[in-house]
């Protein structure tokens, strides 16, 4: 069976470009795939995804003109209601196969077979396979059916009555088997081999695609189109990054804005541009927020990070002269520079202090109050926080001049102040930018050291690989804040559900989690969940149970990504514990431990022994008594246990979980000698007692830093 290259391609006007890259991966991949389960083309046929701003499109390598024929075995009904005592077939046997496309003919070449109790008919046949163009305009049905199209439009076709419903009204379809044209159409469509180029820049306005192989050369040739998302993409990089090193800088990093411009251009053309450096006296943040978002720009960095007042823009078009591209997007930023520095100079005016009470205008949420509210109950569950590092059994340093007290005053007045950035005019137009205002606006005050950096940085982190707060008020503020959120919408129900999660909840819960893990804070999570909840009253009912929970599934996954095994984050999580501080610790030291010869061993003799505890009825015993150790195999073990665990006990204790897991090494030998040859279960109800106490203390000992239970296979 014969087989060519296929091309599909649909032609329409400008798609949304921060969809267009989802958009053709998923027309791409789901055509293919209906190909492959079709049987036309090879489950590894190379694909190949177009998409550029009014095109979608795929290659797809050696699709055959018909798929094979197969074998197909399809159960009928039992015999005994299929056939007649004579044999005959039955009106219900008739019309079963009358359902299949079959008729009385083929009764005398069915097959009979056992199934379960009963004997059944069986219908062999072979099933055609389809053609490609059955199975091409089944594919393009179906791709089209399944795009993740962000919103719908509705237009009529040229006849003027017939509505379509799509992403953007489609004006062309192409559909190539090799050279041949394959006979599909779609949204009003008849397939063809006839697409358009660049709006500007084609050489020619049609361009006739010869084969499916020269679509992409012909279109980059005579309609100056890169159809290839990827291919466009790099092409970008490559010319940022030249036209950056020209001028002795680089431009800023940023995928998402990166994927969008690509989805705006079908031939790229970077070119160099700049504005007044007088504007640089405003905050680079938001030059750089209202070039990207409003403009598509690529702002020019130093080797500093600092912005210039020079910026990359990415044309459509490329003109022998350029300067009226350049000039004319020099002419568009600076109005928006300038709105810039306008807000940020009339914001200057007023301090943030003078702003706390318009806090209690704005709305935080319907159940929980306003802003203003918040910003007490924050500043409550920071206070808490101060008092439980004060008290906290592994001693947590703070800066020399950084006294607890000074601590708690500066978290209370930065608590008052980190909200207050939402009322000014430059977070206002730029939503983005709150926190970062803030610390702005406080440095101009000239608030005392640290005030600023922990306003600034109280959303920290933001997302995944986001930096954390840079000192001790900041990470306060930063807790309190994410635990004012979840414990205040937890503690009204206001929970995530499945890939719904409108408040970030997730979010704050992995912030939570990094902050006080990779800053080893010595602070349990229960008590900080607990300490936060007076702050609400009686607007909530405490969800610290349900907050638990969700901490603990937020942290699995966390751990797993990092590259923990399943196994080794359960035998840690199984214990709850409440510092999180330590679980990286405890994580390393299960690891290291499984590589221990002994480890299998003592694993699956943990797992044993936690099987037999669970079966004791009433209170496990707990004191072991020496003269009832009456075996050799028992006094060894006794022995080895009182030798180990103290060791292993004072390890745990200095948090050298390794080392605490390691000393657990010398008790294989004891504990495979007890459970050859020791009965646990002995008659005598002393002996079982006491063997049960000894089998309870080595449990314990075993059990502090993770469940080696987990561990076993």
């Amino acid at each position: 069976m014969t087989t060519k290259n296929l091309l599909v391609e649909l032609f329409v006007e400008e798609l949304p470009p921060k969809a267009l890259k989802k958009l053709g991966d998923a027309f791409a991949s789901v055509l293919a795939d209906s190909l492959k389960t079709q049987g036309l083309a090879a489950a590894d046929a190379a694909v190949t995804a177009y998409a550029s701003p009014r095109r979608l499109g795929v290659h797809v390598a050696n699709v055959a003109s018909k798929a094979a024929d197969r074998a197909q075995r399809l159960k009928l009904m039992p015999v005994a209601v299929a056939l007649t005592a004579d044999g005959q077939a039955t009106p219900a046997l008739l019309k079963k196969l009358a359902s299949v496309g079959a008729d009385a003919a083929v009764v005398p070449h069915l097959q009979r077979a056992q199934d379960g109790k009963a004997e059944a008919l069986f219908w062999e046949s072979t099933v055609p396979g389809a053609s490609l163009a059955e199975g091409l305009q089944k594919a393009l049905d179906e791709a089209l059916a399944k795009l993740p199209i962000p919103k719908v439009m509705t237009y009529q076709l040229a006849d003027g009555w017939t509505d379509v419903k799509f992403v953007r009204p489609a004006h062309r379809l192409i559909a190539l088997h090799g050279s041949d044209v394959v006979p599909v159409k779609t949204l009003g469509l008849q397939a063809g081999r006839s697409t358009l180029g660049h709006r500007f820049e084609a050489a020619q306005a049609v361009v006739e695609v010869e084969s499916a192989d020269s679509y992409a050369a012909q279109l980059r040739e005579q309609g100056a189109v890169i159809a290839s998302f990827a291919e466009r993409r790099a092409e970008i990089v490559r010319q940022l990054e030249q036209a950056a090193a020209k001028e002795g800088l680089k431009p800023i990093d940023d995928d998402a804005l990166l994927d969008e411009v690509t989805a705006l251009v079908e031939r790229p053309n970077v070119l160099t541009c700049q504005f007044e450096p007088e504007f640089l006296a405003v905050p680079q943040e938001c030059l750089i927020l209202t070039m990207k978002a409003n403009q598509k720009y690529f702002p020019l960095l130093d080797d500093h990070g600092k912005l210039t007042h020079k910026f990359l823009v990415v044309s459509n078009i490329a003109p022998a002269d350029a300067s009226a591209v350049t000039g004319g997007n020099e002419r568009v930023v600076r109005p928006r520079l300038a709105d810039a520095k306008f807000f940020f100079d009339q914001d200057r005016k007023k301090t943030l202090a003078s702003r706390i009470p318009g806090l209690a205008k704005v709305v935080y949420h319907g159940k929980l109050g306003t802003q203003g509210e918040r910003a007490e109950r924050v500043r409550a569950i920071a206070h808490s926080i101060v008092n439980q590092l004060r008290l906290a059994t592994v001693p947590y340093t703070v800066d020399a001049k950084d006294e607890f007290d000074v601590l708690d005053s500066k978290v209370q007045q930065s608590a008052l102040l980190a909200k207050t950035d939402l009322l000014t005019d430059m977070v206002g137009e730029f939503p983005e930018l709150q926190g970062i205002m803030g610390g702005y606006y406080a440095r101009h005050e000239g608030l005392r050291d640290g005030v600023a950096i922990a306003i600034e940085d109280h959303y920290k982190p933001r997302f995944a690989g986001d930096a954390l707060p840079r000192n001790h008020t900041g990470t306060v503020l930063a807790l309190a804040d994410k635990l004012e959120t979840l414990v205040g919408l937890f503690g009204i129900g206001q929970l995530p559900t499945g890939d719904k999660d409108p408040f970030a909840l997730r979010r704050h819960a992995l912030g939570v989690i990094r902050i006080l893990v990779e800053k080893n804070l010595p602070l349990d999570l229960p008590e900080l969940l607990k300490a936060a909840v007076p702050a609400f009253g009686e607007l909530i009912t405490d969800p610290t149970p349900a907050l638990l929970t969700f901490f603990a599934d937020r942290l699995a996954v966390a751990l797993r990504e990092q590259g923990y095994t399943a196994q080794e984050v359960d035998a840690v999580l199984a214990l709850h514990p409440t510092r999180l501080g330590d679980v990286p610790k405890r994580l390393e030291a299960v690891r290291a431990f499984a590589a221990l010869p002994e480890a299998a061993s003592l694993a699956a003799a943990n797992k044993r022994v936690g099987n037999i505890l669970k079966k004791v009825e009433g209170a496990l015993p707990t004191e072991l008594k020496a003269e009832l150790l009456v075996e050799a195999a028992e006094q060894a073990l006794a022995a080895a246990l009182a030798e180990v665990k103290p060791l292993a006990d004072t390890r745990f204790d200095q948090h050298d979980y390794a080392g605490s897991l390691q000393a657990l090494a010398a008790l294989k030998t004891p504990v495979d000698a007890f459970f050859d040859g020791v009965m646990v279960n002995a008659e005598d109800a002393a002996l079982r007692a006491n063997r049960l106490a000894l089998l309870g203390q080595l449990h314990a000992a075993m059990n502090r830093v993770a469940d080696l239970a987990r561990l076993a296979a």
